[in-house]
């Protein structure tokens, strides 16, 4: 059942995804997009395989270090879980780089490839999304003088 559900934790939220990235402009998108519930089905999926290493997840968390980290990683379950725990974070970092790009009025030309890189390698995808927004806001600033 683990590796199921690891299998499926991504395609849980490849609907969101692909709505963000090719239909930017529906307005359903944007309006399942601004729910935060749209990670349910992935927590639902962390819980259960969280659940069963419990006691090895709250020592990784309460007294963290890579050992513990490392020991959680090695567990199926402990995998998977850390693995959903990622898929609903980048999910919902989306999310909001999804709504601030159309907030900003930046193009879905610009939006979607961020959010793939997003999608792939989350942290690099925030960050140039991060430096893309401070240049819009800056040129929105009125001129003081």
């Amino acid at each position: 059942m683990t590796a199921a559900l690891f299998e499926i934790t991504f395609y849980l939220a490849a609907p969101l995804w692909l709505l963000m990235i090719f239909a930017p402009a529906w307005s359903g998108t944007a309006r399942i997009a601004a729910s935060p519930l749209t990670v349910l089905p992935l927590l639902a999926v962390y819980t259960t395989l969280a659940v069963p290493v419990f006691p090895e997840l709250w020592t990784a968390v309460s007294d963290p270090d890579i050992d513990t980290f490392r020991d959680l990683a090695a567990l199926a379950d402990g995998a998977g879980a850390l693995w959903a725990q990622v898929i609903a974070w980048d999910l919902l970092v989306g999310q909001w780089m999804y709504l601030q790009s159309r907030k900003l009025g930046l193009s879905p030309l610009l939006t979607g490839p961020l959010l793939v890189l997003t999608i792939l390698l989350s942290p690099f995808g925030l960050l140039v999304f991060l430096a893309v927004r401070a240049v819009r806001l800056r040129r929105r600033e009125p001129v003081p003088g």
